[in-house]
């Protein structure tokens, strides 16, 4: 058994299993506590409650609380291995709640045999929370989940998987492109995978001007074209009229590369095919599509970025979920739209732009971090990123008028 397994299994048994707990925050040290927390005195919050169901957000917790939901379809790059073995990740995702944005998270995994089961199984528990996180669901069943419990419930529903990885992506992949001298509007994309994370990221990349026609999107059977009759609904966005069959045949003077899909798919001679100065997102973990060694020494022109921290520029939802939650929820958001996620986008990639303070440094393990090839997107510790992220996210949500708060409080996230 390898140290870092040892010590992943002692972080999550000692020195008591899992990483989460309930905590009080009222007093219940006497009988009078007591009275007001239970009977009698919590009749009065519930007759308030009865009479403006929107007192709910007064007297409980509800607009601090986010239920991560998974059914195990999908773990990671794991594969589906089932309701409680996911229960960890939940778990994790609860924990990055609580520590990036101060949101309290309770893990729901759930056991069905339909799709329709499982969304009803949310949607009937879904008022009790101000948010639901969808996670580690697989494809294609993961899309008519998330839609059908956007049309169904009354609160913020956002597949962290889909979204969250499109939203970092997209902030990376604008300021890449501005550091090589390209505007997203012209570039040749070629998208290595189809699932729910590929499909997400190419749909944001064209609310932010990425030309769809120009997308080059690939499956276990190669290029999704128009000829196929063989692809589900999502994979029929991305058809291309196109000869092009292989990833070869799309690689040829593409500008850039995002790979969603497994280890090792793209070869360094495949890369030199690509434009000059072309962007490589390979995002597989923990193994990429192609490891920043063997691409650095392929291309000294390109800007890389993996979804691992040992290596500069990560792709890690970590970014933008605790943040645009904490916006939503703040100003009681009914959904989470598209202009919410690309305010989140803007907001993400400024920030990468300005200097970085000493704390971040520190916590990230480097000397300095100046925006450039090998600093493209901000480090999870940055305290910026709540402030900023949840504050654009909120603003856009009573812009568009999905929020019940029509103002942002004096002093928010200042």
């Amino acid at each position: 058994m390898s140290d870092f397994r040892q010590k992943a299994l002692d972080y999550h048994s000692k020195p008591v299993p899992g990483k989460i707990s309930v905590e009080l925050t009222k007093p219940a040290e006497s009988v009078g506590d007591l009275a007001l927390a239970y009977s009698p005195g919590v009749a009065e919050p519930v007759k308030e409650i009865a009479a403006n169901p929107d007192a709910v957000y007064q007297y409980t917790a509800k607009g601090n609380m986010v239920a991560v939901i998974s059914n195990g379809t999908a773990i990671l790059g794991l594969g589906n291995l089932g309701p409680m073995a996911s229960k960890p990740v939940m778990e994790g995702k609860a924990l990055l709640f609580k520590r990036f944005a101060g949101l309290d998270a309770i893990d729901i995994e759930v056991r069905h045999r339909t799709t329709e089961e499982f969304i009803t199984t949310v949607a009937n528990i879904a008022d009790t929370f101000g948010g639901i996180n969808l996670e580690d669901i697989k494809a294609p069943e993961c899309f008519e989940i998330e839609q059908e419990l956007i049309k169904r419930c009354r609160i913020p529903v956002f597949h962290d998987d889909q979204h969250g990885t499109a939203i970092v992506t997209a902030a990376g992949m604008l300021n890449a492109l501005e550091i090589q001298g390209k505007n997203i509007h012209d570039v040749t994309i070629v998208c290595m995978g189809a699932g729910a994370a590929a499909v997400a990221c190419m749909e944001l990349l064209i609310k932010c001007g990425a030309q769809r026609e120009r997308i080059y999107m690939l499956d276990r059977k190669g290029v999704i074209h128009t000829r196929r009759d063989d692809l589900t609904p999502h994979k029929q966005f991305f058809a291309n009229n196109t000869d092009k069959r292989t990833l070869e045949d799309v690689m040829e003077d593409a500008d850039v590369f995002v790979g969603v899909s497994g280890p090792d798919v793209l070869p360094p001679e495949t890369l030199k095919l690509m434009a000059p100065n072309p962007v490589v997102f390979a995002c597989s973990n923990p193994d990429p599509e192609i490891r920043p060694d063997l691409a650095h020494a392929a291309r000294d022109d390109l800007i890389m970025a993996t979804g691992r921290s040992d290596y500069p520029n990560q792709v890690n939802n970590v970014l933008c979920f605790p943040f645009i939650f904490r916006g939503a929820l703040d100003v009681r958001a009914s959904t989470i739209n598209d202009e919410m996620k690309v305010a989140a986008v803007e907001a993400i990639r400024s920030i990468a732009k300005e200097p970085v303070s000493e704390a971040v440094l520190k916590a990230s393990g480097v000397d300095s971090l100046t925006f450039g090839r090998e600093y493209i997107i901000p480090k999870p510790m940055d305290p910026r990123l709540c402030q900023r992220v949840a504050k654009t996210v909120a603003q856009a949500a009573i812009d568009t008028g999905v929020a019940r708060i029509e103002t942002l409080p004096k002093g928010y996230m200042e």
